[in-house]
């Protein structure tokens, strides 16, 4: 899958679990190690836990190989590497903490609606 549709895919299954504030960063001019970003959130540990547990359900039934699974016990950034797409899961205030939009305030970013 072109790592833009898998962006996409993985950011779509989150809106499923009503991950807010979805972001896809085009990472390609300035890491190595992803072409995309996806960033959301979540109101709670739970509802991200829940998010992250949907998108890695999904993903796999979908054939979407799961690199690397990272913060799941503790809920509060969840990270799932899927290769060229990595994908950010925040509860609100750890997202506000980091700002990894900030971080990379210009590179070019796709809002999912």
């Amino acid at each position: 899958m072109e790592p833009f549709h898998k962006a996409k895919k993985l950011a779509s299954l989150a809106r499923e679990k009503k991950a807010e504030d979805i972001l896809i960063m085009d990472m390609r001019q300035v890491l190595d190690l992803a072409d995309y970003f996806i960033i959301c959130s979540g109101d709670s540990s739970r509802q991200v836990k829940a998010i992250a547990d949907h998108v890695l359900e999904s993903a796999k039934k979908d054939s979407i190989r799961l690199w690397h699974l990272e913060g799941y016990d503790d809920g509060r950034w969840i990270l799932l590497d899927y290769g060229e797409v990595v994908m950010h899961i925040f509860i609100q205030p750890a997202r506000d903490f980091y700002q990894l939009e900030r971080l990379w305030r210009d590179v070019p970013i796709h809002r999912l609606k």
